[in-house]
């Protein structure tokens, strides 16, 4: 069997933290370096998912933070009474939300939640004025 050479990639930080616990009879409160140290993979498929993983992780919640954005703008004009800044704004939400459905950052169906009750909120407010 072919060893692998660790490249830096492989021995890079993830994205989560190793939970470390205390080592029994320890009164000092030393702990384990492997219960502290960062879990890699020794496996070559393993760390190319890892990597995978950070990237659409990373992607994923760039899209939701600029959903979340998107939507309070169009509630914050709704609140306000502006009325086509409301519904200018509601076509970028829906055009976002779809996008982030297509592309598999949302579910289709939370997605199609979203999009209903903006939707419904934004007439609701046309239909007080």
């Amino acid at each position: 069997m072919q060893k692998f050479r660790i490249r830096d990639w492989s021995t890079a930080q993830l994205a989560y933290e190793v939970p470390s616990r205390r080592v029994a009879g320890s009164l000092r409160g030393n702990r384990d370096p492997l219960l502290q140290s960062a879990a890699v993979a020794n496996i070559k498929s393993q760390i190319k998912r890892n990597r995978q993983n950070e990237v659409r992780r990373v992607r994923n919640k760039s899209v939701r933070s600029a959903l979340k954005t998107t939507t309070k703008k169009v509630a914050a004009s709704v609140e306000a009474g502006d009325r086509e800044a409301a519904e200018q704004g509601l076509g970028q939400a829906l055009r976002q939300l779809d996008k982030a459905a297509s592309k598999g950052s949302l579910h289709k169906r939370a997605a199609a939640r979203r999009k209903s009750r903006l939707t419904r909120s934004v007439n609701a407010a046309a239909a007080s004025e």
